[in-house]
């Protein structure tokens, strides 16, 4: 077999034929690269995807709150109804089968396993994610479980959220819940995805749930999160021992848009906005100093902490979408930087900059920076205007392209040394893309929201051609 991205022939069964890749496109993969045993995921989250928010004894989250509040989400959508996954799951992971992969990502609904947010337990809730977990083991596919996708029951945001200690206490009894239930089948777990947009975009942008625009709240948030992450890995390893734990962060590629001193120094703002204060503590290495005082807000900590926050880690998840290149913006917000838009490069329908070389010097850079013993591309993907043609296919030349040089970016990440072990697509499925609802479409699967009918798209059968080509590659060389 050839380890190149993919040949043009389609896997047997499927349209790839018909949704090429781009002409000109001279991308290749590294399989060779990509060790045996690599995890080939797509990654999910419970609210974008569930529905049934009312059913099974479910609370509302800060999502349900977030959503129906007028203006707060394009086209005022909602996750009400989502891709309906509570109860078309079983579908779902045939889906998953068909796209040859041999691990999933999901996130479990904080509100429906603890609707109090803390006491007792909604037995209907675990028993969703315990037939969850059984019907991918069944299927051969390993479930991957985050605990907190930014789904925080309304009832804790009400007692003061994040920004309040005992939230993480909280967190912490709710991972040792889930872990006790499932801890005997799931040995893949993730404390928290993306805690930048759960303190920045949702406390200091407003642009995410809870919605709040307060720098000082914003940091509270962003400590007690990472508070929560070492008691929740604390309490994962005590329920199920033998669990590999990790965090997963949405870092970037951070570029001075030009040599003044001035631009220099915001784009090391940024990187500590975006990726130190984010890594630095669960490493060791305590908050940045330089970023203390950009925020100029006290951190509430007591003695025990750093030590908490900086529990071992099994592994390191990263989520990349953008590189970013950044100017000085002296009266703006914290971190006082604004975006500059590089001529002519390509972008997404998501407006974000195409930049695959970022992939590869951020899994570097894990690997020799904070010396990551295991590396997984927790979630990378692109949306666009996706449409399902005449003849019932979805053609996405764009997304395809887009896979392959990511996924190409990985293979020589790990050619030079990084310890990646795996990669997870986002997502799945088309879903509720938070504030900007059903319009940005990110799945392999698409989803005619009105129906729910499910239809793979070229970048899903690629997806598994790719997979396939991996796996007979690794069984000839054994």
């Amino acid at each position: 077999m050839s380890d190149s991205p993919v040949s043009d022939s389609a896997v047997s069964g499927s349209p790839v034929s018909d949704c090429p890749v781009p002409e000109g496109n001279s991308v290749t993969i590294d399989l060779a690269a990509l060790p045996e045993g690599f995890l080939w995921g797509t990654a999910t989250s419970a609210y974008q995807i569930e529905g049934a928010v009312a059913e099974d004894g479910r609370s509302p989250s800060i999502w349900d709150t977030f959503s129906h509040t007028p203006g707060k989400i394009d086209n005022d959508d909602h996750g009400d109804v989502a891709c309906d996954h509570y109860h078309r799951w079983r579908e779902d992971i045939e889906l998953m089968r068909q796209l040859a992969t041999n691990a999933y990502r999901l996130s479990i609904a904080w509100p429906r396993v603890l609707p109090g947010g803390d006491g007792p337990v909604n037995a209907k809730g675990l028993d969703f994610y315990d037939a969850l977990v059984d019907g991918l083991l069944d299927a051969g596919i390993a479930p991957s479980v985050t605990l907190y996708h930014w789904d925080l029951p309304q009832v804790l945001q009400d007692r003061g959220g994040w920004p309040v200690r005992d939230t993480a206490h909280h967190l912490a009894s709710y991972a040792a819940v889930v872990a006790e239930r499932l801890g005997d089948r799931v040995h893949h777990w993730t404390t928290l995805n993306e805690p930048l947009c759960s303190a920045w975009i949702g406390h200091l942008e407003g642009q995410m749930a809870p919605g709040l625009t307060d720098l000082s709240a914003a940091v509270r948030a962003s400590y007690h999160l990472l508070l929560g992450h070492g008691l929740a890995a604390q309490a994962i390893r005590a329920a199920a021992p033998g669990a590999q734990v990790g965090i997963v962060n949405n870092l970037s590629v951070v570029e001075a848009a030009t040599e003044r001193p001035e631009d220099i120094a915001a784009a090391r703002r940024l990187d500590g906005h975006t990726n130190r204060w984010w890594l630095d503590p669960v490493h060791g290495r305590d908050f940045p100093e330089d970023m203390r005082e950009v925020y100029g807000v006290e951190l509430p900590e007591k003695p025990g902490d750093l030590e908490t926050i900086a529990q071992p880690l099994d592994w390191l998840g990263l989520n990349y979408y953008f590189s970013s290149t950044v100017a000085d913006d002296p009266t703006g917000p914290a971190p006082r930087v604004r975006t500059v838009r590089r001529p002519g490069a390509p972008r997404t329908g998501m407006n974000w900059e195409i930049d695959a070389s970022g992939m590869e010097s951020l899994l570097l850079r894990l690997t020799h920076d904070y010396d990551a013993r295991k590396l997984y591309v927790t979630e990378n993907g692109s949306a666009y205007p996706d449409v399902v043609r005449p003849d019932g296919t979805v053609n996405d030349p764009e997304r395809q392209e887009y896979l392959i040089s990511h996924l190409a970016a990985c293979a020589s990440a790990a050619r030079k040394g990084a310890p990646l072990a795996g990669y997870f697509a986002w997502s799945l499925l088309d879903n509720f893309e938070w504030a900007y609802g059903y319009d940005k479409r990110f799945g392999l699967v698409h989803v005619d929201y009105r129906t729910q009918v499910r239809t793979i798209k070229g970048s899903g059968y690629r997806y598994a051609d790719i997979i396939r080509t991996h796996t007979a590659r690794s069984r000839s060389a054994a």
